[in-house]
């Protein structure tokens, strides 16, 4: 019984690690296109009417997903964890109006700096062909990593931390 049990975790944990490396070079291919250029989003209208600065000296996270993303729905309880310790705002991409993106925030207990990009312009500025993909600038605003897909808190993590 022992044996088996051994043999069936040793199974799962290859093809978690297979699942992970896939995933990851998935990626990667999907991130080749994006805008590597300095972040341009210094200044932005949230969702609220307010004008949003960004911080300089800090790294940033800069999120782009949808409400009808079911991948982004899955990972935004993670970007909400991050954004409690680190400068993060969100691009909401045809996702209605800022009163439909406010009532998807409210219903999923979320408190999130969120631009509203109802006809795509700043998504497709940025090359982004899925959601969600997150972008981390450094404290210069030099673009460090990018991940297209779901990421998850640990992962998040780590990146701002290292572009610190």
């Amino acid at each position: 019984m022992k044996t088996r049990i051994l043999h069936y975790s040793k199974e799962i944990l290859l093809f978690i690690f297979v699942i992970t490396l896939f995933a990851n070079i998935l990626s990667l291919y999907k991130s080749q296109s994006l805008n590597k250029e300095k972040l341009f989003l210094l200044t932005s209208r949230l969702i609220d009417n307010s004008l949003y600065h960004i911080t300089e000296d800090k790294p940033i996270m800069v999120h782009i997903w949808a409400t009808w993303c079911p991948v982004c729905k899955a990972e935004i309880d993670n970007i909400q964890r991050i954004s409690n310790y680190y400068e993060v705002i969100t691009i909401a991409v045809n996702s209605g109006t800022d009163y439909d993106i406010t009532t998807y925030l409210k219903e999923n207990n979320l408190d999130l700096k969120v631009i509203n990009d109802t006809d795509g312009l700043l998504a497709h500025k940025l090359n982004i062909a899925v959601y969600p993909t997150t972008l981390i600038y450094d404290r210069e605003k030099n673009l460090v990593f990018s991940e297209v897909g779901y990421t998850s808190t640990i992962g998040l993590w780590l990146r701002m931390l290292w572009s610190s």
